[in-house]
């Protein structure tokens, strides 16, 4: 296949915006479900993380078969996202309410994140969600292709563990006891990485038909692993 051939195949993916969308609403839905706390078992944690742990995965398909780049791209694509509805949802909130509308302190309370919540949320989303790209093309490198499921919670590990660190210490410190975070931060990590560990089968599912419909598999070979 010639070099033309191969940037026109690259330019007509089928199904790479999809994923994309669903990436970026993932995120999205996670961060506004993330405003109640639920309990499951003996894990505490808010109701965001439920969902969010799929967007690893998602990561995980992009970077697999379409590579780092475009991977990198729909990260920040999320990220401006996810800045946008903040930015969004703290204007309305800050607007007065019109005349019989009674519901501004029950909004203020569901979707009032603070300042220093949202900056949390960013950072941690976007350190963990680059992590786990590099982690997961470095090792399909080393690995020739083989072996998916150890890229998928290798990398996993490390990002999800880089997420829940940033996330709760920049948002909670100082306003509890360090044995509190702690706990938080292990409930969400196991419950984050059984997920990974859940859906691996899913993981493995998807891939394959991408690879066949896209016809396409990246290797991240000569790849400068930048954030931007």
């Amino acid at each position: 296949m010639n070099k033309e051939n191969i940037n026109s195949q690259r330019n007509s993916f089928k199904h790479l915006d999809t994923i994309a969308v669903l990436f970026v609403s993932i995120l999205l839905i996670s961060n506004i479900a993330s405003c109640k706390l639920v309990k499951i078992w003996i894990f505490e944690f808010d109701g965001g993380t439920l969902l969010f742990p799929l967007s690893y995965i998602f990561g995980d398909i992009l970077t697999e078969i379409y590579g780092f780049k475009r991977s990198r791209k729909v990260i920040w694509l999320g990220f401006f996202s996810a800045a946008l509805m903040s930015g969004i949802l703290a204007l309305v909130g800050a607007l007065k309410p019109a005349y019989g509308w009674s519901n501004q302190q029950a909004f203020i309370s569901i979707l009032g994140q603070t300042p220093r919540i949202v900056l949390a949320s960013l950072i941690a989303y976007f350190s963990g969600e680059y992590s786990n790209s590099v982690v997961l093309a470095i090792l399909k490198v080393k690995m020739n292709g083989k072996h998916l499921w150890i890229r998928t919670i290798g990398s996993t590990i490390v990002g999800e563990f880089v997420d829940t660190i940033l996330f709760v210490f920049i948002a909670f410190s100082f306003n509890y006891p360090f044995e509190t975070l702690k706990s938080i931060s292990i409930s969400n990590y196991i419950f984050k990485l059984g997920i990974e560990i859940l859906f691996t089968p899913m993981t493995y599912a998807v891939v394959k038909y991408l690879k066949k419909v896209e016809n396409y598999d990246h290797y991240d070979r000569d790849t400068v692993f930048k954030p931007v």
